[in-house]
Order: structure tokens, then sequence, then C-alpha cells
């Protein structure tokens, strides 16, 4: 499953609970708010986790990518000293 997928779940999830627990909520509406926004921090911190391991992994293959490119660039160079070197 995609990061993108996981992370629009957790909105969603979010989202669907707050409304559910303000449509069921029995206790006062102060109490109610406090937990939400106990909940929202809760998951707000989630989201901010989810979304540095994805910077991470973005950055870490862009930099394996690099190398890659590198190594095609270097063995490209080399190809071609060899043929230019060569008599037809």
């Amino acid at each position: 499953m995609s990061t993108n997928k996981i992370i629009l779940g957790l909105v969603t999830a979010a989202v669907a609970g707050a409304v559910i627990g303000l449509l069921l909520a029995p206790e006062e509406s102060r109490k109610t708010i406090r937990k939400l926004k106990k909940k929202t921090n809760s998951l707000a911190g989630d989201l901010i986790a989810a979304l540095e391991k994805s910077k991470n992994q973005v950055a870490d293959a862009a930099g394996q990518l690099k190398k890659d490119g590198e190594a095609y660039a270097n063995e490209a160079v080399e190809k071609a000293g060899e043929y230019a070197g060569s008599t037809p």
C-alpha cells in the first residue's frame, strides 16, 4: 500500500471519527472538544511522522539514482573513449 493511501486513510478516519464522536457524544461539549483536540493532536503527530519517513525514503532513492546515473555516465565516457581510440 502506498504512503499516500495510508495518509489519506488516516485523515479520512480522523474526520469520520470526529463527526461520529460529535453526533453520539453523551458528554458536555467542552469535554468532547477537549478529547477531539487531544486525538487530533495525536493524529497530526502520526501524520507528521509518516511524512518525515516518506521524505527520508525519497531522499534515499534520489541519492541512489544519482549514484547509478554517475556510474552509467562514467561507463559511457569509457566506452566512448574506447570507440574513439579504435580505428575502423
